[in-house]
């Protein structure tokens, strides 16, 4: 089919799109009618929009056209440009007007189709020209980016016009030639509107906004373009309050006004007041639909990109262009709505706006939406279609979906294979191999890992600590320091929570020196980490001389505090914390009132711990989970009340497991009463669980206790029989930065009067 075919079956009205029937849940996303939304875009390219042009001439001035007028623009409108310049060169001699049109008109269909040397060569042999010809030929050598021809014949001019001068301005202006822009435009011994404009875009484009708002001030008269320009150039550069400055000295607005301003709005984040201009537009278009769309689905506002699409489809009769579908590919990624983007994408395919897909980008996003919902076999087909210009985000998308779904061989069979591997590939393999425990494959990768940056470091260190190599995540950021590279902030987040882990009090705080000398303003997430890491190291003063300097604290900062009060038993510091967390706004969630709990457990505050336990779903709609239900459990059973923790055990909303039965178990003092409850809940567990080891243990203490010898040696018998060994007790010291562990019934190393000493302050004899 020839290009001019294929034009005239895309200008053709589309059939009616069915209906797409879908569940509620996807928000019956295409449900599409002819009448409002057919899907059909034009695919227009320059010699498509030149033949609408030169059919619309012929349909106005026909009348006007001789025989052969009709036959050249014929020929001009089918792209028959060889045959046109024969049939000129044919056409008999007319007046000198007539036939500088004429040459002239054939010149730009030349020019504006792509043959510049094939318009130069016209331009030669034209026996008159005349200043519009000049402009003709100085516009299709900017159009081209041959700058030193157009400058050429610039200077070669026999008059120039405002036009000429503006046709240079804007070809030195679009090829980033800003100052020699500026240097045409002082010397131009006239300008226009246009002239004016073309200098604020080019300076706006060339990043020089304040050049641009000095021309702004100074032109003599602005229209809407201007204006729209400037706040353009701002919205573009995130300087909203400038750019609302101009929005509001507007007397007269359009719809581009309103959507720069929209998606400015929404590019800095504040999607909120985005919405609000959007609501007070009177018109809309596709693109001001598309921005505000655009706006909620780069944000993270994905249902709202979706809602907004469904709005736009009820209430206007506009089309969705690439750009809409775009963005809602990325909002059904973040929903996870599968079945919603395998709609979206039917669309595209039935109405064909896959092929106008010239830069890649529509496919990148479809395979970033399939590749977030586990859907493989589709992004994979669009990779392989669309691999003469897949884009390296696309390969990183394709390798992140198969770590996504645990196919960590697809992943690197694929990393192996693409031509194009940056950091962010590297570096996902590299995370993927920690979180699945395979550290020497992870470790292999980083070490042949061309150029690693902080963001490879950090991941290599937050892998070791993932899998509790806590000393080879020290050692590895000692080499990242050595190589040179600065740590994130991420980084010292990681090695705070690493310190905390395991209690290294003098690892954390070398840590906090590090980074008050490499940085000087720390963040949300580095304050709550070192909150933490003080927290659980036992400084509390230290911890809360952090959290009472911060200058915002969110919900994590006040867990963090109040999980620290609870774990050192400060009961009525912990309770205080809430009430004053309660007292600035912030909403508890199920980790504050774990801590809570474990704060009344420690002190045998049973009251208030039950006051507490009832808040959650009735107060703060929060429903109670294990960690809550065995909380309770401890309370009641270290408060001796024991029975009644049985009671709440069989009152449970579910079928207690073994870190239920656990927990009754672990309470049960061995009393006349307990032990009844203790030997219930020993076999409960043991039902559950028959190897169980402590388990055994109480039922063999519970029978030794009532005498009951026979029992005893038939429980270790089976004990033995089962291969169940009780687990030794375990204590460890930290000494010159080497943490030494004892298991009870260890043999005494030879440094152990050295650790006895700084336990009891004297040295002791083996």
């Amino acid at each position: 089919m020839s290009p001019t075919s294929q034009t005239t079956q895309n200008l053709k009205p589309s059939r009616p799109v069915q209906r797409s029937l879908m569940p509620a849940t996807c928000f019956r996303f295409f449900a599409l009618s002819a009448s409002r939304t057919s899907l059909c875009l034009p695919r227009y390219s320059p010699c498509v929009r030149f033949f609408k042009s030169q059919t619309t001439f012929l349909s106005t001035a026909r009348r006007k056209l001789t025989l052969d007028d009709s036959r050249l623009l014929h020929c001009f409108s089918n792209h028959k440009l060889k045959e046109a310049r024969h049939l000129l060169e044919s056409i008999p001699e007319r007046d000198a007007h007539r036939r500088i049109v004429h040459w002239t008109s054939l010149l730009t269909s030349y020019s504006k189709n792509g043959f510049i040397d094939e318009s130069r060569v016209l331009f030669d042999i034209m026996p008159d020209r005349n200043i519009v010809t000049y402009n003709a030929m100085l516009s299709g050598y900017v159009r081209c980016g041959m700058l030193s021809e157009a400058m050429t014949l610039f200077d070669e001019m026999p008059e120039r016009n405002v036009i000429s001068w503006t046709s240079m301005l804007c070809g030195l202006a679009d090829a980033g030639r800003v100052s020699e822009a500026r240097k045409l435009f002082d010397e131009m011994p006239e300008r226009n509107i246009v002239s004016w404009n073309s200098m604020i875009v080019g300076l706006i484009r060339n990043g020089d906004l304040e050049e641009a708002r000095h021309v702004f001030d100074v032109m003599p008269a602005k229209d809407i373009v201007s204006w729209n320009a400037l706040i353009g150039g701002y919205a573009e550069n995130d300087r909203m309050d400038e750019a609302r400055d101009l929005f509001e000295a507007m007397e007269d607005r359009n719809v581009v006004t309103w959507t720069s301003m929209i998606a400015g709005y929404c590019r800095t984040g504040d999607v909120e007041e985005g919405k609000y201009l959007f609501s007070r537009m009177t018109e809309r278009n596709v693109v001001s639909w598309t921005a505000m769309i655009g706006g909620f689905a780069w944000n993270g506002f994905h249902e709202e990109a979706l809602l907004l699409f469904l709005k736009m489809l009820q209430i206007s009769y506009l089309r969705p262009n690439i750009e809409t579908f775009i963005s809602l590919a990325y909002a059904c990624a973040g929903l996870g709505f599968p079945l919603v983007g395998k709609q979206l994408h039917a669309q595209l395919i039935v109405n064909g706006l896959e092929y106008d897909d010239y830069d890649g980008r529509l496919s990148k996003s479809l395979i970033h939406m399939y590749t977030m919902c586990g859907v493989m076999d589709f992004s994979c087909a669009i990779f392989v279609k669309n691999s003469n210009y897949s884009l390296i985000e696309s390969c990183n998308s394709m390798i992140n979906g198969y770590i996504r779904i645990g196919q960590l061989e697809e992943a690197q069979n694929l990393f192996d294979t693409v031509p194009l591997r940056d950091k962010i590939s590297w570096t996902l393999m590299i995370d993927a191999y920690m979180s699945s425990g395979q550290v020497s494959k992870a470790f292999y990768l980083f070490n042949n890992m061309p150029d690693r940056d902080a963001v490879a470091w950090t991941a290599m260190i937050s892998g070791y600590v993932h899998n509790e190599l806590f000393p080879e995540a020290f050692h590895l950021f000692s080499e990242m320091r050595i190589q040179g590279v600065l740590p994130l902030n991420s980084t010292y987040s990681i090695l705070f929570g690493a310190a905390g882990a395991i209690t290294n009090l003098d690892k954390g705080r070398q840590f906090h020196g590090m980074l008050m000398k490499t940085l000087y303003e720390t963040d949300l997430i580095l304050e709550n980490s070192l909150i933490s890491m003080y927290a659980k190291c036992g400084v509390l003063y230290e911890a809360y001389i952090i959290f009472s300097n911060m200058r915002f604290r969110d919900l994590v900062s006040w867990n963090s505090m109040i999980m620290g009060f609870s774990h050192h038993g400060l009961a009525n510091e912990t309770l205080k914390a809430f009430v004053v967390m309660l007292a600035s706004g912030i909403h508890p969630n199920p980790v504050t009132f774990l801590a809570l709990l474990s704060a009344c457990n420690h002190a045998g505050l049973v009251a208030r711990g039950w006051e507490l336990f009832n808040a959650m779903p009735n107060v703060y709609a929060i429903q109670p989970g294990l960690e809550h239900y065995i909380c309770m459990i401890n309370l009641l059973g270290r408060a001796g009340k024991v029975k009644e923790a049985e009671e709440f055990v069989l009152r449970l909303p579910f079928e207690p497991n073994c870190a239920v039965w656990g927990a009754l178990l672990g309470v049960c003092g061995f009393g006349e009463m307990d032990a009844e409850v203790a030997i219930h809940a020993a076999k409960q567990l043991l039902s559950l669980d028959p190897l169980n080891t402590p388990a055994h243990v109480v039922l063999c203490n519970i029978h030794a206790a009532k005498g009951e010898h026979d029992e005893v040696h038939m429980l270790r018998k089976e004990m033995v029989l089962k291969g169940v060994r009780k687990i030794p007790g375990c204590s460890w010291i930290l000494l010159r930065g080497r943490v030494h562990v004892f298991l009870s019934g260890d043999k005494l190393d030879l440094q152990v009067n050295e650790m006895l000493s700084l336990l009891f302050g004297t040295m002791t004899r083996l």
